[in-house]
């Protein structure tokens, strides 16, 4: 990594979110533990895990809300203390509520701008790539949640920053809204800009982020590109005689596997290649498409039984409390 001599990262590192070794305990118990990833710039990452496993802590650690007990996190190599114009690196939405009810959303924007010496002109500009506009001279506080959300992200972005932390953003958005955020990030990230959500809509991550990085009781479980995590991709085809379609796949060099339900999953991606060894044989195809690993099969195969919110799992001090209930210290108050 570069610096220059402000301590500004410079490069390809710039913004580059560096998670290692973090920890952070609460008297005796452990929110989060030693826990190492990396969010690259230029791609979506989904940060997820049960209620409780300490995906907020971690957010709060990186963003300097909450100090670690050990470790560092870090944004394009400098802790968020560090940044010399946080604003302009950095941009963050923890909760869709953190704004004053009296004041319009408008002027909620314009606040944050003159406090980082940005023109209001920003301001406008964000309401309407938000899409909120016409509501933006109304009071924030009779806001729906999904015109909150808009106008966390807009804030979030008043400072065009490099690094972009959004704690459920989709949440209260109507299905166009939720469609509309994909592109928007998806936007972003062809921009360069860094991206981490957090979120607990499986399937909307799937079809929006590249990366995933799962957590369970403070710890990592699982990381990386989705087209990995999904695993080999293959071919669920429905006939009348799965036995034998299997054996003419074999002579074709593709080996295949009959399911519970009758159909057979075959390994390869060639969807033409499958169907035109079942119409060499003989063999009505009823259904043929792509089969691979969901997201949601991956988090319940890799969370499942390690909840500590169910009683299935404890960390070694002790049972945990649920994600927002009292721990000891004013920084537990949600893990």
């Amino acid at each position: 990594m570069t610096t220059t001599t402000t301590g500004r990262a410079t490069g390809s590192d710039a913004g580059r979110i560096e998670i290692t070794g973090l920890t952070k305990t609460f008297g005796q118990f452990v929110a989060v533990d030693d826990l190492t990833f990396g969010v690259e710039p230029g791609r979506i990452t989904g940060f997820l895990g049960p209620n409780g496993a300490g995906k907020t802590t971690t957010l709060r650690m990186l963003l300097g809300l909450v100090r670690p007990t050990g470790g560092r996190a870090t944004i394009g190599g400098l802790s968020y203390a560090e940044l010399p114009r946080p604003l302009e690196s950095v941009g963050a939405a923890l909760e869709a509520t953190n704004f004053h009810p009296g004041r319009s959303g408008r002027d909620h924007l314009r606040v944050l701008a003159a406090a980082g010496g940005i023109p209001d002109s920003r301001v406008d500009e964000l309401l309407e790539l938000t899409g909120i506009p016409a509501a933006a001279r109304k009071r924030a506080g009779g806001y729906s949640m999904g015109m909150r959300q808009r106008l966390g992200l807009a804030a979030a972005l008043v400072g065009d920053p490099q690094v972009l932390v959004l704690d459920e953003p989709a949440n209260g958005l109507d299905p166009e809204g939720i469609r509309w955020l994909r592109g928007f990030l998806r936007h972003l990230a062809a921009e360069g800009k860094t991206i981490l959500v957090s979120s607990h809509l499986l399937q909307e991550v799937a079809q929006t982020v590249d990366d995933v990085v799962i957590i369970a009781n403070g710890r990592l479980v699982q990381a990386g590109p989705m087209e990995e995590l999904e695993g080999t991709p293959g071919a669920r085809v429905e006939t009348s005689d799965p036995a034998a379609l299997a054996g003419a796949l074999r002579v074709a060099d593709v080996t295949s596997t009959v399911q519970d339900d009758g159909s057979l999953l075959a390994d390869t991606a060639d969807l033409r290649l499958v169907g035109d060894v079942a119409l060499r044989a003989g063999l009505p195809v009823y259904g043929l498409r792509p089969q691979r690993a969901d997201l949601e099969t991956l988090y319940f195969s890799l969370t499942e039984g390690t909840n500590r919110n169910l009683g299935a799992a404890a960390t070694s001090v002790g049972a945990a409390p649920t994600e927002g209930d009292a721990v000891s210290g004013r920084e537990g108050a949600d893990l």
